[in-house]
């Protein structure tokens, strides 16, 4: 990876961390249950695709590893999500 690659992506990731930040905070509180209902049917999505990369990666390590914790995230999400609606 080169350094010209890396500093674009570090400079994106904190452009969309500032971005999502500013319109969480904008959002009024009735339309956070609708929003939650959003984000769990996207990390839904996410759930699949990483359960498709672990049975597609057999005897890929890194793969699978990547996979097993896109998985546990987007999980942790979906219930977190569920039990706050």
């Amino acid at each position: 990876m080169t350094t010209e690659l890396l500093i674009g992506s570090i400079s994106l990731l904190v452009i969309a961390i500032f971005l999502g930040v500013e319109l969480i905070t904008k959002v009024p509180p009735t339309l956070h249950t609708p929003l939650m209902s959003g984000a769990n049917a996207i990390s839904g999505v996410t759930m699949l695709a990483a359960l498709t990369l672990i049975i597609r990666s057999t005897g890929n390590i890194p793969l699978q590893l990547i996979g097993a914790v896109s998985l546990g995230f987007a999980l942790f999400n979906v219930i977190g999500g569920f039990l706050v609606t």
